[in-house]
């Protein structure tokens, strides 16, 4: 029998309570993979405690500058907008490049990029973002 401590507690000694590997497979430090998550309830390391991450569902709304999309014919919005479902609906968050619009101008900077007025083509009167 081996002892612990001083001799204010007399404890036995067993070899599990000195078990490396099981005590680092119960408390893991270690995160799930990138593109998994932790599964509620479950002790890290643990086997199926991770679980595939759901897939990021893509939008369906596309975006650009107010004044843009009043000088677009009905046609060019419907082909941007027709572009970007059809990509959400593959599960592509991406629409095509072949739908890219031109002549949208960042106006030089970034600053004057982020201070245009923002707005869903299918219905300019709600800004990006908006439901």
């Amino acid at each position: 029998m081996l002892t612990c401590g001083l001799l204010l507690k007399v404890e036995k000694v067993s070899a599990n309570m000195y078990d490396i590997k099981a005590k680092f497979a119960k408390n893991s430090p270690l995160p799930c993979w990138k593109g998994y998550s932790r599964v509620p309830g479950t002790t890290q390391g643990a086997k199926g405690s991770c679980a595939k991450s759901p897939v990021k569902k893509a939008t369906r709304k596309v975006c650009l500058p107010k004044a843009k999309i009043a000088s677009m014919s009905t046609a060019a919005k419907n082909k941007v907008i027709n572009a970007k479902l059809k990509a959400a609906n593959s599960g592509k968050t991406r629409r095509s490049s072949s739908s890219n619009v031109t002549g949208t101008s960042s106006g030089g900077s970034l600053r004057t990029w982020a201070n245009q007025d923002w707005r869903q083509v299918g219905d300019p009167s709600k800004k990006c973002g908006e439901a």
